[in-house]
Order: C-alpha cells, then structure tokens, then sequence
C-alpha cells in the first residue's frame, strides 16, 4: 500500500510539474521515457533548448530536499538516457540541460522548486 501511495504522489507530481512547465512556456515533448539507461520523466523544450527534467515530490522535508534523492548514480541514468533520447530521435544542434523539478505537496497547497542544470 505504501509504495502505491508513493507513486501516485509521484505521478501527481509529474502532472503538477507539467502545468506549472507550459504556465511558464515550456513545451512538453515526452514523458516518461524508458529505456534499458533508465527513465526520465519529463523532457521539454524552451526556445531552443532541451530540458531533461527529474520530478521529485515529497508531502513533507522530513528527509531532506527532494533533489537530495538524485545522487551520483541517478544522475549517470538521467544522462545516459538523455543521450540515447537524442540518438534515438535524431536530434543535433541543440543545447541540453538537466533541471530537477522539487514538487513539496500539503494540504491544498503545491510548492515548486526548479534547480536549473543540476548535471
């Protein structure tokens, strides 16, 4: 039951996360995508630039910042499946960067924190 409730926080988060990118003119061009590197959970587009984008959502700080939980590991997933997204749709010439989305949910309310190029 825990678990289930993790990730339908998670998955809130994501879509929280989605609106609050397209308020701010972002475009979304995936989510969730997976590969045998790993998965990343929103890739966007603003201007002419790409964004991988990690969501981290928490109902509380009682262990830390959320962008805490992306450690050396998960970061070396992010951008091994970054590159295999580029490769895979045939983008070139761009500009990347890594962003880790903090999605703090209480009650009613919704905080953001945005940590721009984190890799």
């Amino acid at each position: 039951m825990q678990l289930y409730l993790k990730k339908r926080i998670g998955k809130i988060g994501e879509e929280l996360t989605c609106k609050y990118l397209e308020q701010k003119g972002y475009s979304i061009i995936k989510r969730n995508f997976y590969c045998k590197q790993g998965e990343i959970d929103i890739i966007a587009k603003e201007n002419n630039e790409i964004i991988f984008i990690e969501v981290k959502t928490r109902t509380n700080a009682k262990f830390g910042n959320p962008a805490d939980a992306v450690n050396f590991l998960k970061q070396k997933h992010i951008y091994n499946t970054a590159k295999y997204f580029l490769y895979k749709t045939n983008i070139e010439n761009m500009s990347i960067r890594f962003d880790v989305i903090e999605v703090l949910i209480r009650n009613d309310n919704v905080r953001f924190h945005h940590i721009k190029q984190i890799i």
